[in-house]
């Protein structure tokens, strides 16, 4: 499979927020809210001051060897693994919820990120050592997002009944009914069944969410040394008891935030604005916010019984670790503090929290990442960038909406020119010389001949609409292709990996399909790319 990508600015897209844009461009009004550059100076920094912080090496080992225990490790897997207890190896780290079957295409595109990122600062700083992780978010609770699937267009949802932690959920009937619809799409392709057989491998029944998401993850890019953490793990949140004890006792992540989101709001959204108590209370069944109760004295578990007196509520912390559930501002602490990381990888909404929480780490002493904008990417057949170009459009014009590039194309390959900017600069013209002479016979008149001059150019530009799609239909076969390229690359004006699911490019291209990503992804990153395969 030959391939090839085509880089662009992600200022040049339309689709990316301006806090991602002004991280990438290192504007100066955000600088104040990260600690390291995107740069090898940023990484030793990053390095330098990981050094300085106690890592829980051991404890981190163990939790992965117990969570690999009926995995056959691959070779470097297992290098990495054993490295993982020398004082000089860091970890890029990258993070996600469960999504049945990997969820849209950047779930993909984040996890060769890390990959990327690992194998680039190996070669970069071969005093150390570097190994990519997927950490799985596995606590999040909301079914809705993580429950569905898009396979061309078509929506695929998982009708459990089941609530809580939906890395807890585990497969029933009514899962293993989507495997049997995604057969029906992919097995016809030339890697379909082998696709299908990862699925079913994967989702037996009876097995939760989040190992079966490991098992399938793993059998993705075990080859390429990726370990998968599932922190939803006893001995793991020991180590970040005393982070959840801070929280309890003096709610310190809400006072840390306030001074930030404050001045950040100044220039961007807030992308959350965290709680009193940034703590959930986690069963098998459920995950609820835990408050403090001023009236009642206690700490309360919302939409549930349980109430805690202080004391009550840190005895169940010491002996029950594992019931307590840090929400978005708490996530990324108890992540830096089990991981010896160096480098975060996320997307432009998890980019927008993190520039949060500076202060909330320095608050509970946590090293602050690297933060780095994950890889986007398009993927296009070689067949359909062909036409796209024999069109006669670039790249670039990909990222245009419709109509503007059905009005350039009729513009660009018409026998006359289409639009009428001459006529209306000359209807605006005489407008000007009756307004003129109006005014000198009533000032009150002038309103009138302006009402009048909106009008006629108005039905001016009516008519040039007209114009503009009757030469459409000249050119109504390249309109339809021009659509069809768009609707595919841009599926309801949304990027392609938003929306899509892996599994059908995979079907069609297989295991080089992530190959070729991890080809595409250069250096740092940061741009949007246009992979084209055939």
């Amino acid at each position: 499979m030959e391939d090839y990508c085509y880089y662009l600015p992600i200022t040049e897209t339309g689709f990316f927020s301006a806090i991602a844009m002004d991280y990438v461009t290192e504007k100066p009004a955000i600088r104040p809210f990260y600690e390291h550059s995107v740069s090898l100076d940023g990484i030793k920094a990053a390095i330098a001051a990981r050094q300085k912080t106690k890592n829980h090496r051991t404890v981190l080992q163990a939790a992965l060897l117990e969570q690999y225990s009926q995995t056959t490790l691959t070779e470097v897997q297992q290098k990495n693994l054993n490295a993982l207890l020398l004082d000089n190896t860091f970890t890029i780290t990258t993070a996600h919820q469960p999504n049945i079957f990997t969820g849209p295409l950047y779930f993909i595109y984040k996890i060769i990120h890390a990959i990327q990122q690992a194998q680039f600062l190996q070669q970069q700083l071969p005093e150390y050592n570097f190994v990519p992780f997927y950490y799985m978010g596995s606590e999040d609770a909301d079914l809705e997002e993580l429950g569905n699937i898009t396979l061309q267009g078509k929506k695929l949802t998982w009708l459990t009944n089941q609530t809580g932690a939906v890395g807890r959920m585990k497969v029933d009937k009514l899962f293993l009914s989507l495997i049997e619809e995604i057969k029906g799409q992919i097995n016809v392709l030339p890697y379909g069944e082998q696709l299908s057989h990862l699925f079913a491998n994967a989702y037996t029944l009876g097995k939760t969410i989040q190992q079966a998401t490991f098992e399938l993850v793993n059998n993705l890019f075990a080859d390429f040394g990726l370990l998968i953490l599932i922190p939803d793990n006893a001995a793991l949140k020991k180590v970040f008891e005393p982070v959840v004890e801070k929280e309890l006792l003096e709610q310190f992540s809400h006072n840390a935030i306030a001074s930030t989101i404050k001045a950040l709001q100044e220039h961007y959204p807030i992308q959350t604005q965290g709680r009193s108590i940034n703590l959930f209370y986690l069963t098998d069944t459920y995950r609820e916010r835990i408050e403090w109760d001023a009236a009642l004295e206690k700490f309360v578990v919302k939409n549930t019984q349980l109430q805690f007196t202080k004391t009550e509520m840190l005895n169940e912390l010491r002996q029950y670790p594992e019931r307590f559930s840090g929400n978005v501002i708490l996530r990324g602490l108890f992540q830096e503090t089990i991981l010896p990381n160096i480098m975060f990888i996320g997307g432009g909404g998890e980019l927008a929290y993190w520039l949060e929480l500076k202060n909330v780490f320095a608050a509970a002493a946590i090293p602050y990442p690297v933060l780095l904008l994950r890889n986007s990417f398009v993927i296009a057949d070689s067949n359909s960038l062909k036409q796209w170009k024999q069109m006669q459009f670039t790249i670039a014009d990909l990222f245009k909406p419709i109509l503007t590039l059905q009005q350039n194309y009729v513009l660009k390959h018409s026998n006359y020119n289409v639009l009428l900017d001459s006529e209306i600069k000359a209807l605006n013209e005489v407008y000007e010389q009756m307004r003129q002479h109006a005014v000198k016979a009533d000032a009150t008149l002038e309103k009138h001949v302006l009402a009048l001059q909106h009008k006629a150019v108005e039905k001016i530009n009516v008519l040039q609409k007209k114009i503009i799609k009757a030469e459409k239909r000249k050119h109504e076969i390249e309109m339809h292709r021009l659509e069809r390229i768009k609707n595919a690359l841009f599926p309801n004006n949304h990027l392609q990996e938003r929306v899509e699911n892996f599994s059908v490019l995979y079907a069609h291209y297989g295991p080089n399909l992530l190959h070729s990503i991890l080809k595409a992804s250069k250096q740092f990153g940061q741009k949007m790319g246009v992979i084209e395969l055939s």
